[in-house]
């Protein structure tokens, strides 16, 4: 592994709009790469965090830049377009992901590294770790993020037998331009941003994304538990790459316990053809599916007291996320709400009966009380996190339930910047009713 040349991008203009978590690393990077680059972001406590860059709103004066990174956040169609976006298509500049321009200083830098990019409703995160920790242990070099940071252009140079292991998010697919995947996957299909996509044929279209400009030197790997999965298998097959169906239901893998449940079977399947094609070896595959220490945040253990176990699952932002940690349980003390997207709880309605009680946090717990009271559910809404933990903790204890669960089938931005900073915060209660234990 080394550092990318610093005339890679020299001549080069950019314009960085939104600097997060991969807008931030972008700006710097491509900078670090040579190139000219006007950053901006609408909050002025994110520009005081970029007082290193050159600052300023591209929305508003000149407008001569060879591409718009625009932080995957930000739309650029729907809902509503950002102003800088719509000078971007009214000027014929591309619009583009921090993965697109990795991909291209790879390419320049003259590595024939190998990408293998992975997406889907659910999993996506967990799948794309867990090919690199397999990597890892077949000793290839490896560097893993996107959308599962570290942020794109954080990435070091990789030789020509590295990997580059990539969770892409429908909004980043939508802006690659000359990005190809060796291999990639497509785990599963549910409803979920579409106010970003329009409608369900508009989020299936976006995430097709990450099979173009395949060859049939690639792999495609595509889920079929799902309808609209099997949908875009059926397409696959008149596509050049050759394409391995998975699916969690047909497995035999020997799985560590990280990777609980028939969906960490499809994640484990997924990862397996790919690390194959990859050049992994059966047992180098074995040994990294049995050592995977899995994810922060998606089904994670953080404590247990007086038999009771907390697990942090607050990756589960939509239904479908939250039904994969259900079916592993029992008998639960469950918390959730928070933003919730189309449809809210009902399609959970099934695994009521594993619920013990539940505690509601959150902008949409009103919504979830109603669908919960409807099914003969127990709840109390809380309001918080502060006050749903020791109001789980005592519910478990009065039911009999051993697993007080945060699988919160909702966004979090309504009372924190992420899923991360909710389920630290978990873990952080949890923790101190162990220690008042």
């Amino acid at each position: 592994m080394s550092t990318f040349p610093a005339d890679l991008f020299a001549g080069k203009c950019f314009a960085v709009v939104g600097l997060g978590k991969n807008g931030l690393p972008a700006a710097r990077g491509l900078r670090a790469m040579g190139a000219k680059v006007v950053a901006w972001d609408d909050k002025q406590e994110a520009r005081a965090a970029a007082s290193d860059l050159t600052l300023r709103d591209p929305s508003e004066g000149p407008f001569a830049f060879d591409a718009l990174v625009l932080s995957p956040g930000i739309p650029h169609r729907l809902p509503k377009p950002h102003p800088v976006a719509e000078r971007a298509i009214a000027a014929g500049v591309p619009i583009l992901t921090d993965v697109e321009l990795l991909y291209q200083a790879v390419r320049a830098a003259g590595s024939k590294a190998r990408f293998a990019g992975i997406t889907g409703t659910n999993g996506k995160s967990t799948t794309t770790a867990l090919l690199a920790h397999i990597l890892e242990t077949a000793g290839v070099p490896v560097a893993a993020g996107a959308n599962l940071g570290p942020a794109a252009l954080s990435l070091a140079l990789l030789p020509h037998h590295g990997v580059y292991v990539l969770e892409m998010s429908s909004y980043m697919l939508e802006r690659l331009a000359t990005l190809h995947f060796d291999a990639a996957a497509m785990l599963n299909l549910s409803a979920d941003h579409l106010d970003r996509h329009g409608d369900m044929a508009g989020y299936a279209l976006a995430k097709r994304g990450i099979f173009a400009r395949q060859t049939d030197a690639d792999l495609a790997v595509i889920g079929v538990d799902d309808a609209d999965s099997r949908d875009m298998a059926a397409w696959l097959d008149r596509a050049p790459a050759r394409v391995a169906r998975i699916s969690g239901h047909d497995t035999t893998l020997p799985l560590g316990p990280a990777l609980p449940g028939t969906h960490n079977a499809q994640n484990a399947s997924a990862a397996t053809v790919m690390a194959r094609f990859l050049g992994a070896s059966d047992e180098a595959i074995a040994q990294g599916l049995l050592s995977f220490p899995g994810l922060p945040h998606r089904q994670q253990r953080i404590v247990t007291v007086n038999g009771v176990t907390f697990v942090n699952d607050s990756k589960a932002t939509n239904a479908d996320a939250a039904e994969r940690a259900l079916v592993c349980y029992d008998r639960i003390v469950w918390i959730a709400g928070g933003m919730a997207k189309e449809g809210g709880i009902e399609p959970l309605v099934p695994l009521f009966p594993r619920i013990a009680k539940a505690l509601l946090i959150g902008r949409d717990a009103p919504q979830f009380a109603d669908t919960l009271s409807r099914n003969g559910v127990a709840f109390d809404n809380v309001g918080t996190l502060e006050a749903a933990v020791p109001a789980a903790f005592a519910a478990a204890k009065q039911t009999g339930a051993s697993v007080v669960l945060l699988s919160p089938a909702c966004a979090s931005w309504d009372q924190f910047t992420g899923y991360d900073q909710r389920g630290d915060r978990f873990a952080e209660l949890a923790r101190a009713l162990a220690g008042g234990a």
